[in-house]
């Protein structure tokens, strides 16, 4: 299975805030895919303070936001586990629905 993590939006304060524009929610998605078959987990994330060092919001990189997202609560292997759940039961489905007799 292949993985993406996505950052996909992020919410800061105003540039006339000190720190101007420090990102205190985001948006991210976890995608995964096998062949034809696609998971994909989508949530959010919020942040009370700063990063220190603060970097400015034109510098910021979407791997040094995923690590914050992974330091504030959101569990990277469970998120993998459940894409990959998603994925395995698409390709063996644990309900299915046969046609009527």
């Amino acid at each position: 299975m292949n993985i993406t993590w996505t950052i996909e939006w992020l919410r800061t304060t105003p540039t006339t805030a000190t720190p101007p524009e420090y990102v205190i929610e985001c948006g991210w998605r976890c995608t995964g895919t096998d062949g034809a078959y696609i998971g994909t987990v989508y949530s959010t994330c919020s942040f009370t303070q700063a990063a220190d060092p603060f970097t400015p919001y034109a510098d910021l990189t979407q791997d040094q936001v995923l690590g914050w997202c992974w330091a504030n609560g959101v569990n990277q292997a469970a998120t993998e586990a459940a894409v990959q759940q998603q994925i395995d039961n698409q390709i063996n489905p644990p309900v299915i629905m046969p046609p009527l007799p």
